[in-house]
């Protein structure tokens, strides 16, 4: 299933889910709002994704890239899709042993 999703960045650090919902709604119907948060300190990290149901919304949310939200030039961009890593990335510089 395609996603149609944008990355944002440059993001007003209070910027809330609601107000990127907003702000994105004139472009189309917005089906997800995600505002990263740092796991450690609970603090936006100045960067979300925004799902739109069509491309159409999506393509229209790109051409908004530099405009002014909250006093800051957003970035937007369509959002890369990771590439599924294995399970080792979790244990990053830890061994594993096993029987």
């Amino acid at each position: 299933m395609m996603q149609y999703k944008v990355y944002v960045g440059n993001l007003n650090y209070s910027a809330t889910e609601q107000e990127l919902h907003s702000f994105f709604s004139d472009c189309g119907t917005v089906t997800d709002v995600a505002v990263l948060m740092d796991k450690i300190t609970g603090k936006a990290r100045g960067f979300a994704f925004v799902t739109f149901e069509d491309a159409d919304g999506m393509n229209k949310a790109i051409s908004k890239n530099g405009s002014d939200m909250m006093g800051r030039s957003l970035k937007i961009s369509q959002a890369e899709q990771k590439p599924k890593s294995d399970s080792h990335s979790f244990n990053r510089g830890r061994q594993q042993y096993s029987d």
